[in-house]
């Protein structure tokens, strides 16, 4: 296990529109040295907030109503309170408004979570290992609030390269005890870790990540079901099937540096 983790703010990204090259977008911004970093080593954790995937994939339809927009995008009502909607989305997430967005998009418009936002993370994360030759990881993250808890975190979405669950199951702990429900959330925890470095209103969609290489992977992981199965279609969902147990999948060389 690492004794530090770093996180560098991806600074100097462009306004992303339709048909953009992310990971392209992504590499140049890290090779010009505004990421405090100037490139990308095996293990890097590249973390990608939603909202410009959605952008460059065009999932900003024009909607005079972003209720209607919400009943699209909505599978089943968890929970109601005045304007507020807790759904599941037919991705299978449980949000807010359907992860629908109309915070830093033209007037009109608002903004999609995207379609799978697993082959996102693989597609950004395959042309950035072109680019770079570095095994990365990356995540796509999104906000969300917590049950009877005040307040908002980051969360992943999808993923790619990454073991995003710690299975602790049977193993023990300092005092004999074994362990029989524990399972760490580690791609949420590293969202959320990216976000306190990015912020919300300082217009940085993409943090690097380094210090996990002992979670990156050199697969991307599984490919989920069919579509038809909401439940296991994104990082939420296949994150249950993938165990961090003896045997794993094979991971990259760990840097020498750091």
């Amino acid at each position: 296990m690492p004794d530090h983790v770093h996180g560098f703010a991806v600074h100097g990204m462009p306004k992303v529109v339709p048909g953009d090259d992310l990971a392209g977008q992504i590499w140049a911004c890290i090779t010009a040295g505004s990421a405090g970093v100037n490139t990308l080593r095996s293990g890097d954790v590249v973390v990608v907030t939603s909202k410009i995937v959605s952008k460059a994939e065009g999932r900003h339809p024009a909607a005079a109503d972003r209720s209607a927009a919400i009943d699209a995008e909505t599978v089943r009502l968890v929970a109601a309170r005045g304007d507020t909607r807790i759904v599941e989305t037919r991705h299978g997430f449980v949000l807010a408004a359907a992860g629908v967005d109309n915070s830093n998009v033209e007037s009109g418009l608002v903004l999609l979570l995207p379609i799978d936002p697993d082959e996102s993370a693989r597609q950004i994360r395959r042309e950035l290992r072109r680019l770079s030759g570095a095994d990365v990881a990356v995540l796509v993250t999104d906000t969300a609030g917590r049950p009877w808890r005040n307040g908002l975190v980051d969360l992943a979405i999808g993923a790619a390269g990454l073991e995003v669950l710690i299975d602790c199951r049977s193993r023990v702990d300092a005092y004999g005890n074994e362990l029989s429900l524990t399972i760490t959330a580690a791609a949420d925890e590293i969202a959320a870790f990216a976000e306190l470095i990015a912020g919300k209103t300082a217009q940085i969609p993409v943090v690097v990540v380094r210090g996990l290489h002992h979670l990156v992977t050199l697969d991307d992981g599984p490919v989920p079901p069919r579509w038809s199965d909401r439940r296991t279609r994104t990082c939420s969902g296949w994150a249950r099937m993938r165990r961090s147990n003896s045997g794993g999948p094979a991971r990259p060389t760990a840097p020498t540096a750091r």
